[in-house]
């Protein structure tokens, strides 16, 4: 048994049983993954994978079994890996952080601002991704802390923490009819055609379901990933736009206006995730603490290693 064969075994988990796309990943050749997977079933004297012919299916149930540790094995690996760098080199490395555009624009820019003065020797990189990528990079270990309003929170092996929470507002040309029109309702956004996030993004299953719960059909002519293509939309005059409100900025947005909408769609939570198990760096439990104050190493050290609850706990 070997570390090759181990990480084959992820692998193939991850690319959904494609021998090719593992041997890719890898870089090596497809006949080679396959030997190395018969070899370990070999050695165990079980199988691990379900077939039809040279194809696989899936995993047999000491596959299952299997998977777990492997990602226990491998995990600690790198956790060696760390725990060696850290010692080293206490203020030198990388610091991969995963989040969205929104988060990225509006809600880190003084910690990472503040990071960089502390640590200007840890090279620090912030990929852009989609809740859900987010959470995949967290768990596959291709980020350190991922930070995301959607998907961290319910994935078992991630310890999530509440960074701020954030309403939803409705932007406006300077002059629009609604910017005068009183409170407003469900009813009459819904007489405009709106402009708003990504299914999946940046709280939009709280707009969705404020409508749905109203029994109302917005018309949603346009959405993006990001609150300044949307913003940039409202201003040609394409439609009102629903948005974070902290991406509304007076001094940027000379042409547009804001309108209270905390009471038409639920408050959102943006979280702070890391993996279970994970070793962090030093500076990575600094750049939690830079977000949220009250999220200490402590904090942060004692969820991590708490062990993953079952999913529907």
């Amino acid at each position: 048994m070997n570390f090759q064969q181990l990480r084959i075994i992820r692998e193939t988990v991850r690319r959904n049983f494609n021998l090719t796309d593992v041997a890719n990943a890898l870089y090596t050749s497809q006949s080679g993954v396959s030997k190395h997977i018969k070899d370990l079933e070999d050695e165990l004297g079980v199988e691990l994978f379900v077939r039809r012919g040279k194809r696989l299916l899936g995993l047999t149930e000491p596959g299952r079994e299997l998977v777990g540790i492997v990602e226990r094995i491998l995990l600690d690996t790198q956790n060696i890996k760390k725990l060696g760098e850290q010692f080293a080199n206490r203020d030198r490395g990388q610091l991969d952080v995963a989040t969205t555009h929104t988060q990225a624009r509006y809600a880190l820019p003084l910690v990472v601002a503040k990071f960089r003065e502390a640590y200007p020797n840890v090279h620090l990189v912030l990929h852009q991704g989609s809740p859900a990528e987010i959470a995949r990079m967290l768990a596959e270990g291709a980020a350190d802390i991922g930070i995301a309003t959607e998907s961290l929170k319910d994935a078992p092996e991630l310890a999530s923490f509440p960074y701020y929470s954030w309403h939803h507002g409705v932007v406006v040309r300077a002059g629009h009819a609604l910017e005068n029109a009183g409170k407003l309702t469900l009813e009459t956004l819904s007489e405009w055609p709106l402009i708003t996030y990504s299914e999946g993004f940046t709280g939009r299953p709280k707009i969705d379901k404020a409508f749905a719960e109203a029994g109302i059909v917005p018309d949603i002519v346009l959405s993006a990933l990001d609150a300044d293509v949307i913003k940039s939309y409202v201003e040609l005059g394409l439609g009102v736009g629903v948005v974070a409100s902290q991406a509304f900025e007076p001094q940027r947005d000379p042409e547009l206006r804001l309108i209270d909408a905390t009471h038409l769609f639920e408050v959102n939570t943006s979280q702070i995730a890391v993996r279970r198990g994970a070793y962090l760096r030093g500076y990575a439990y600094r750049f939690i603490e830079y977000c949220s104050p009250a999220l200490t190493e402590s904090v942060v050290r004692a969820k991590i290693e708490q062990p993953a609850e079952p999913r529907g706990a």
